[in-house]
């Protein structure tokens, strides 16, 4: 029979993000002990007070617990209540200090007066109007969000959605919701078409509404974008919109030419676009047209001569394809150079910089992600970018300042790491290059591809309408690292040399189980790796993983590197995330507000739970981060090989197993050995690298770029 207890949450213990499971401590008034409470609780914070309904439970090892089918989050009601609500951080900028002093002066009346009357604050010493206004807008958010959680709990959705959605929409909230709740999946961060689809059919929407069945249309396709697609054949879509909604495939192929003709979607060659991709693709391939057939601002030059200048300049003999890559790169408006690891392409990249220094000054240069562009600035001790950088956010608007009617100042652009830019990022980018500038693209279009949507090198590469130098040769100093031996022969679909010697720079522990993989793992970061090469285990060593979840995916690895490299006794607990101080993480979307981009990878700086934020520390950067925002980083301990594109360590660690079948492809194994700079550790079963190496499948993507480039130039010819 069901029970009710009640009382202000003293801590978290434990919280699992994908389903809310929480354990959390409850103290109950009048008694001494705390309440062990179980359930599915998502978002419930330290200091809140809740009324649970539930039973009575006895767990064989942790002892009596109360197991929790309901609970509404309250307003406190007694002094201690009072006291914790305020410390814990809800209500921004108290802190313990601040709230003992205005519960002692005020005693039951306190939050009536924050409500109501709070200009009496100020009559505590210390507290001033600054703190005040911002406990005034806090408390005001607080309410609103009550307001939005009590809303949606109405209609089935948790309550861990409500900051979120507050902190979008305003006081507009539930107007909003109730308006078009399937505008939730687009806008809110987190918030998928399952959650919004789920709000509105409690809201009396119906199965087969028109709304619903284009909103899943729509979502479908955001989805397909992110994995890969920039669109999608038409006669397939339908399929994938019916697994989504579970709806007839006619009523879906109905709305879908409604869409079409609405001209929310675009229909070309049996392919369907979102809007806005389709645009993209139109433009990269007009502006790619531009760009070529515009004059050069850089005067022209005796190309072979300046080869021959700069040889003697940086005491190097160039190989036939190196000279060539150069000449082509002097003389061509928009040119590419792509090759593996050891091919030379950084040794290229600083000859063209020598010539192109003695005729303008005019030089910029950049890279997709802020780890690429610090490795391009220490290979050619010039001030490198990342393209967002580069191209200067607008807060305003959520786009960049930078772009047709506010160009870049250049005569030549070098793009390093090509391969990981996206659709939408090589748009603006090519947008904001003025007529006259040189732009030179420099990559390796046998790694994965971007993690963002479209292979846009790849296509450019394969229109035949571009200058392109591709390096096979692999130079003599380059040879000599297995690093490099290995990951070519990976690359050309043959097995790497495994038996390597111990002074080597790669390396292969045999395990056939996942725990025994993990446990070597974590042997190598704390102990081996840091005596044997004197690596730091936070900064200088990075184990690479091919898969999420399991005992050797991302999620278990980086719990047992935060617990075995910086253990904390107070973790800050957040979404079934657990955070410590100088934690290693990773940003997980771009983030045009703060300026960082996806990948990118920090230190946690500092926790201050008064103000209910968190500073991470990118290359010296510092960013905040309101408690509501942390499900944008996670824990960089143990990360995927796709997100740690663009980016080197002095040594990565990669577990390889067959039950990591799904994501065994010869690139992703090709790029994870690639990340290794000085030092690589494969460990794991022979077998599951020889299926890797096997597997040249590599995912189709559907995108309309390399047609929309050669249709741009077939125009012009």
């Amino acid at each position: 029979m069901n029970e009710q207890i009640s009382g202000y949450v003293e801590a978290i213990v434990y919280s699992q993000k994908e389903n809310g499971f929480t354990v959390a401590k409850l103290k109950e008034p009048k008694k001494k002990e705390l309440t062990v409470i179980v359930g599915t609780l998502p978002s419930l914070q330290a200091g809140e007070t809740v009324v649970c309904q539930g039973v009575w439970k006895l767990h064989p090892s942790h002892g009596p617990q109360f197991s929790v089918s309901d609970y509404t989050v309250e307003m406190p009601n007694d002094l201690i209540g009072i006291q914790k609500y305020l410390e814990s951080g809800l209500v921004k900028g108290i802190g313990p200090v601040f709230a003992k002093k205005i519960v002692d002066k005020f005693g039951l009346n306190t939050l009536t007066i924050i409500d109501q009357t709070p200009r009496k604050i100020l009559e505590i010493p210390g507290l001033g109007a600054k703190k005040l206004e911002s406990l005034i807008q806090c408390w005001k958010e607080q309410k609103s969000i009550r307001e939005v959680m009590i809303f949606l709990r109405a209609h089935g959705a948790s309550p861990a959605y409500a900051q979120r959605i507050y902190k979008a929409y305003g006081d507009q909230s539930i107007q909003k919701v109730t308006e078009n709740p399937y505008k939730l999946a687009k806008d809110i961060f987190g918030i998928g078409f399952k959650i919004a689809d789920g709000i509105a059919l409690k809201m009396n929407y119906t199965l087969h509404s028109p709304q619903r069945i284009q909103a899943g249309i729509e979502f479908v396709l955001w989805e397909l974008s992110n994995e890969g697609h920039t669109c999608f054949p038409i006669q397939e879509l339908p399929t994938y919109v019916q697994k989504a909604l579970e709806v007839e495939i006619p009523l879906i192929e109905t709305e879908l030419k409604n869409l079409i003709q609405q001209n929310f979607l675009v229909e070309h060659n049996q392919m369907v676009w979102l809007k806005p991709f389709f645009a993209y693709e139109q433009g990269i391939a007009n502006d790619l047209k531009r760009l070529c057939q515009s004059s050069q601002a850089i005067r022209s030059i005796d190309a072979e001569k300046a080869a021959v200048w700069v040889e003697e300049k940086l005491g190097i003999h160039f190989a036939e394809q190196q000279k060539v890559a150069i000449m082509k790169a002097l003389k061509d408006k928009v040119h590419i150079i792509t090759g593996g690891p050891g091919t030379g392409k950084s040794t290229i990249t600083n000859a063209i910089l020598r010539v192109s220094e003695k005729l303008t000054q005019k030089i910029l240069l950049a890279a997709p992600t802020g780890r690429a562009a610090k490795r391009m600035t220490q290979i050619t001790r010039r001030k490198a970018f990342t393209i967002h950088s580069l191209l200067e956010m607008d807060f305003a608007s959520g786009g960049f300042k930078r772009g047709r009617e506010k160009p870049l100042d250049c005569d030549l652009i070098i793009i390093d790491e090509a391969s990981m830019i996206d659709t939408p990022l090589l748009f603006a980018l090519l947008r904001a290059i003025p007529n006259g500038a040189r732009v030179l693209f420099v990559g390796d279009i046998d790694q994965l591809p971007s993690v963002g949507p479209g292979t846009v090198l790849k296509d450019i590469i394969t229109s035949k309408t571009i200058g392109i130098t591709q390096l096979t040769e692999i130079f003599r100093q380059a040879r000599g690292s297995k690093i490099i031996t290995n990951a070519h022969k990976i690359n050309q679909g043959e097995f790497p040399f495994l038996d390597t010697p111990e002074e080597s720079d790669f390396h292969f522990i045999e395990a056939d189980n996942p725990e025994a993989i993990q446990q070597i793992i974590l042997q190598l970061v704390q102990n081996d790796i840091p005596k044997r090469w004197h690596f730091d285990s936070m900064e200088d060593i990075q184990v690479l993983s091919p898969m999420k979840r399991g005992v050797i995916g991302c999620e278990i690895l980086n719990d047992a590197l935060q617990t075995l490299l910086n253990p904390s006794d107070k973790p800050l607990m957040r979404g079934g995330k657990k955070f410590h101080l100088n934690d290693k993480v990773m940003q997980i979307r771009n983030n045009y507000d703060k300026g960082i981009s996806n990948g990118d990878i920090g230190r946690i700086h500092s926790i201050d739970a008064p103000e209910q934020s968190l500073a991470v520390s990118f290359d010296g950067k510092l960013v905040e981060y309101d408690f509501a925002e942390l499900d944008e980083i996670v824990l960089a301990y143990a990360t995927s090989i796709h997100k740690y594109q663009g980016s080197e360590c002095p040594c990565v660690i990669i577990p390889i197993h067959t039950s990591h079948f799904k994501m065994l492809h010869r690139n992703l194994l090709y790029t994870g050995v690639t990340r290794g700079k000085k030092q690589v550790y494969l460990v794991g079963m022979k077998k599951a690298i020889a299926i890797a190496v096997g597997n040249d499948d590599v995912q189709k993507r559907y995108t309309g770029l390399e047609e929309a480039i050669q249709k741009a130039c077939q125009k012009s010819a």
